[in-house]
């Protein structure tokens, strides 16, 4: 009977329960910038994939999601519609790679600040996340939460 309760508990989990976001962080930008970063780990323990979907911030008109990709020698960057977290696995936005843009920002981002960010699940629900902001210029966190 225990085994059996499990079973439903799970199965009621919603989707969005099971992705989580680890070193959530942004890059402080000069006075005038109009464009910030979004950096995170996003892991999955769900037996389905998942996928964001959209996300915004109080701080920029709106976010966009993108990836860089290298053709040749020329990196190109492009928007798309969704990241997929893979079912039991993670996804990684990182600078080089899969990125947040906080379009038009209504004000610089500073060092040592938190910015809050919504993150929008395919299959329902939100994820709301902090980007600590790092150093003009940073390549990583500075600090691991």
């Amino acid at each position: 009977m225990r085994g059996a309760l499990m079973v439903l508990v799970l199965a009621a989990t919603p989707a969005w329960a099971q992705v989580s976001v680890e070193q959530p962080w942004s890059r402080a930008t000069p006075p005038g910038a109009r464009i910030g970063v979004g950096f995170m780990q996003l892991r999955n323990s769900g037996s389905a994939a998942e996928r964001v979907v959209g996300a915004s911030s109080p701080v920029s008109g709106r976010v966009e999601m993108h990836v860089t990709t290298r053709e040749g020698d020329v990196m190109k960057m492009r928007q798309v519609e969704s990241f997929e977290i893979p079912a039991g696995g993670a996804f990684e936005l990182k600078p080089g790679g899969a990125h947040l843009m906080l379009m038009d920002l209504r004000r610089p981002l500073k060092q040592g600040e938190r910015v809050p960010l919504t993150l929008k699940l395919e299959n329902g629900g939100e994820l709301k996340v902090e980007l600590t902001v790092e150093a003009l210029g940073a390549r990583r966190p500075a600090h691991r939460r």
